[in-house]
């Protein structure tokens, strides 16, 4: 469970600089703001499949399970830290969507970290 833990910092670290990035180019070019749903959407699943590509390659088994349980920790946390910083713990199609969008790519990159160079 510790690798698993140490995956879900590194994927949240993974984030957090992707999301800098993305604020950077935003904040500096003309870019429309209407990038900025699909750019989360599209850091958060990148973080998820590299970290439980990296976990999955790393247990050499299971990696359906770990990718699922990976994404589903970062997802958790994502949530109810969005929920805290926004004021509202609700839940709409958008969270739904991201949500499985996420452990649809924790799978993913589970399965593809087991079967990596066998």
């Amino acid at each position: 469970m510790k690798i698993v833990a140490r995956e879900v910092v590194f994927s949240i670290i993974i984030t957090i600089i992707l999301f800098f990035v993305m604020s950077v180019i935003l904040a500096f070019s003309d870019i429309s703001d209407k990038i900025i749903k699909p750019a989360i959407i599209g850091i958060v699943s990148f973080s998820i499949l590299i970290t439980s590509f990296r976990l999955a390659k790393n247990k050499k088994e299971k990696g359906l399970i770990y990718g699922s349980l990976l994404s589903f920790i970062y997802m958790l946390l994502l949530y109810l830290l969005s929920s805290i910083i926004n004021g509202n713990f609700g839940v709409s199609m958008e969270s739904i969507f991201m949500i499985v969008i996420g452990i649809v790519c924790g799978i993913i990159g589970g399965i593809l970290g087991v079967n990596f160079l066998k």
